[in-house]
């Protein structure tokens, strides 16, 4: 007890020497730079250090508070007194002699704690409650959390609490009003209402405004978290892989590079719904609210600023009434007096569909005339018509029509093309049903439907060479095989094609020889029986043979029966194959010849629709068929379809493939030339319209030259000039530069068939009046 009486001596002084040597420092940096312990140690020695820790551990926490409240005491600028020391000391308890004091007991009723028993009999002490005291605003208190875990709340249905919190005290089930009140809470439900109870207090269970923006996000598609974007940078990576390889060395189609109609037509439908506001912009159910109460009714003076104007050239002034006529008069003439059976009928005739108004009435003086009953009738009648009749004024635009054609070049630019008629070639009885020129350009051959063909000399008209095949049917169609190793021709007279070898100055001995031999091979081949054998029962799709000695004389070297009548024979470009065409043989209506096997194929077990006519690819194994209505395009080595060319005519008459292969022309019996390009698109790039009757053939230029023409029943051809441009983004260059007028029309057919020389801007035309027409 001394030791602290000095100790507080010592503390004392050193307050007060602090005081004396502030004077001294100054406003120097010292503050904190030692602890106490050290302060003490210097003045205080061992020995009282040991009886001091000594005490403190008798007196246990009662000491440790004293201290610090003589800490307290000693912070003041006064030193204590031996008064306070003493009243301090009577606090204490004096037990024994050699014993520190003891504080004295504190009443029970200061105490923050009661003894009671725990189960073994021994005391427990059990203290009050710590109340946190938190306020009614602070956002951080909780209420009781019902710690049951998963337990459901139905277990407590027959209690009157619903679990028990971390302190294992009971959470009371919250009050529940009456029916009238539950009606109310639904009746006006609070934001973020759910109609859920909360587990954990048996509230209702609300929503934060947190949770509700989440809720409408997810709603309407969006991501929970607004600072998600949606719409990221796109990564190209594929535009940054650079690949040393392309996956394809074939050049790029066209349609690639046009724009898509669909897409167009999409975006188009879209904008269009826009505009007439089918489409709108998103607004919430409260933004459309507050804008719909905004929009009150408005009404408007028209005239309220209503200022006269001036007289302008687009003031039109009203129109004036039709001045008064006789029937008006007060006093008009008797031939305007109705009758009594004409008034009767005006009287019972509708207001609306009367004629007049009124009646002419006749008075013997103008101030026996009475007032005009209609009159505000007439009057607002006058009003509606100029309101709901307004007057504009109209400027014509003066454009002349030539400006609106597109800017083609001239045709005088575009020759050479046949303009004139170089030789006529007359002979056949009838009508000349085909022509065609020889791969060497020197021979004509001709077909008509007195059953002959004729070959002449192109150039002089002079017939060489004529063979009769048929006393009663005609000759459809003539053909020559197109390469110039061999001179072989061919016909169609009704269900028989004959392949012959004609005489022509310019065939040599040995071109003759080789010929015969091409046709003749094929025997050979059928004799090793190197042919597929044929089911018992069932009709070969042709027969070859010989036509006879006669024929064979004559240079007819080969006939093919087939099952129907053939009107078109097409030739590959190496000369081994050649397609017929029978419009009426359904099934077998297209078959396929093999020149060096004597081998008939029908291609197609069923076609869709009647077959007009039939091409080879000149480059491609590819086979186009022409049925009335549409062109299919088959792949001969995968043996599939690939395309459909949908022409939109009602008939086609005939077709032809450009030497390139990637555009047609198609004829039709419903007077439509049509112009396709196949890479672009299946339906026709441009549609010519120059013929009234209809069109019977149609033919492209082979030897190089940007012409085609066609052949129609009004007895002209039309020479066009179509240029294909290498370049695929560029549109050919469609031209109709010259119409040739020469043949007559008989019995409603003018031109039947054309045929354009291999080298030369020359054609040759097939009439119904007999004749062939060479033009140049």
């Amino acid at each position: 007890m001394k030791a602290k009486v000095l100790d507080k001596k010592r503390k004392a002084r050193d307050v007060s020497s602090d005081s004396e040597s502030d004077d001294e420092l100054g406003n120097g940096l010292f503050d904190g730079v030692l602890s106490a312990s050290e302060d003490e140690e210097d003045y205080i020695p061992s020995d009282q250090i040991e009886e001091d820790d000594s005490e403190s551990e008798n007196d246990g926490t009662e000491g440790s508070d004293e201290d610090e409240e003589d800490d307290d005491a000693l912070l003041s600028d006064d030193i204590p007194s031996d008064d306070e020391e003493l009243s301090k000391l009577e606090e204490l308890e004096i037990t024994e002699p050699g014993v520190d004091p003891k504080p004295k007991e504190v009443e029970e009723d200061e105490r923050n704690y009661r003894i009671d028993k725990d189960a073994n009999g021994n005391d427990r002490y059990v203290y009050d409650e710590i109340d946190p005291v938190y306020d009614s605003d602070d956002s951080d208190a909780q209420g009781p959390v019902n710690t049951i875990g998963n337990i459901p709340l139905s277990f407590y249905d027959t209690y009157p609490h619903i679990g028990y919190d971390i302190n294992g005290k009971k959470i009371m089930r919250p009050a529940t009003g009456d029916a009238l009140q539950s009606l109310l809470d639904t009746i006006e439900v609070p934001k973020g209402w759910t109609g859920l109870t909360d587990i954990n207090t048996g509230n209702p269970l609300n929503l934060t405004d947190e949770e509700l923006e989440i809720v409408r996000r997810v709603q309407m598609g969006l991501a929970p978290d607004d600072l998600i974007d949606p719409y990221p940078d796109t990564v190209e990576w594929f535009t940054s892989k650079e690949e040393k390889m392309p996956l394809s060395a074939a050049p790029e189609p066209k349609r690639r590079f046009l724009p898509s109609k669909n897409e167009a037509k999409q975006i188009m439908k879209l904008v269009r719904a826009i505009r007439e506001g089918r489409i709108l912009p998103y607004k919430p159910p409260e933004e459309r609210e507050r804008e719909a109460e905004e929009q009150e009714e408005v009404h408007f003076d028209l005239w309220q600023d209503e200022e006269p104007q001036a007289p302008n050239p687009m003031h039109i002034p009203a129109p004036k009434l039709p001045p008064p006529g006789y029937e008006m008069s007060y006093n008009p003439p008797e031939e305007y007096l109705p009758t009594q059976e004409e008034r009767e009928e005006w009287e019972k005739t509708d207001p609306e569909e009367r004629t007049k108004e009124f009646l002419p009435t006749k008075y013997t003086s103008l101030r026996k005339v009475p007032a005009w009953g209609e009159l505000v009738k007439e009057r607002f009648e006058r009003c509606m018509d100029l309101y709901l009749a307004p007057r504009v004024r109209k400027n014509r635009l003066n454009i002349d029509p030539n400006s609106l054609l597109p800017k083609l070049p001239s045709p005088s630019e575009l020759k050479p093309f046949p303009t004139v008629v170089q030789t006529i070639f007359r002979g056949h009885e009838g009508t000349v049903r085909s022509v065609a020129i020889d791969p060497t350009g020197v021979a004509l051959a001709t077909g008509g439907s007195d059953g002959t063909v004729r070959v002449w000399e192109l150039l002089t008209g002079r017939q060489v060479w004529s063979v009769t095949l048929s006393s009663d049917e005609p000759v459809y169609t003539v053909r020559w095989r197109p390469t110039k190793d061999a001179f072989i021709l061919s016909a169609a007279v009704g269900e028989d094609i004959f392949l012959m070898v004609p005489t022509h100055s310019s065939v040599t001995p040995a071109l003759d020889q080789t010929s015969r031999d091409v046709l003749a091979a094929g025997f050979g081949y059928a004799t090793n029986g190197q042919q597929a054998a044929i089911p018992a029962g069932k009709e070969p799709a042709g027969k070859w043979a010989r036509p006879g000695t006669k024929l064979e004389d004559e240079g007819v070297l080969v006939r093919i029966t087939v099952r129907s009548t053939v009107k078109v024979i097409n030739w590959h470009r190496r000369g081994d194959h050649f397609s017929t065409t029978s419009p009426e043989g359904q099934r077998s209506s297209v078959a396929i010849h093999t020149l060096s096997k004597h081998l008939t194929q029908i291609p197609f077990r069923k076609l869709h629709g009647i077959a007009q006519a039939a091409a080879f690819h000149p480059s491609k194994p590819i086979f186009f068929v022409a049925t009335m209505r549409t062109i299919r395009c088959y792949d001969l080595q995968k043996l599939e379809l690939i395309k459909i060319v949908q022409p939109g005519a009602k008939w086609i008459s005939s077709i032809d493939i450009h030497p390139g292969g990637d555009n047609l022309i198609v004829g039709s019996y419903d007077r439509r030339l049509l112009w396709h390009d196949l890479d672009l698109s299946n339906r026709p790039y441009k549609t010519m319209r120059f013929h009234p009757k209809a069109i019977r053939a149609v033919k492209y230029h082979k030897g190089g030259l940007p012409l085609f023409a066609d052949a129609s029943d009004d007895g002209t051809l039309q020479i066009f000039h179509g240029k294909v441009p290498n370049d695929q983004l560029e549109n050919p260059t469609i031209v109709p530069v010259k119409q040739l007028k020469g043949h007559k029309v008989v019995n409603q057919v003018g031109v039947v068939d054309i045929d354009w020389h291999p080298r030369e801007p020359w054609c040759v035309s097939a009439g119904a009046d007999g004749t062939a027409r060479l033009w140049m």
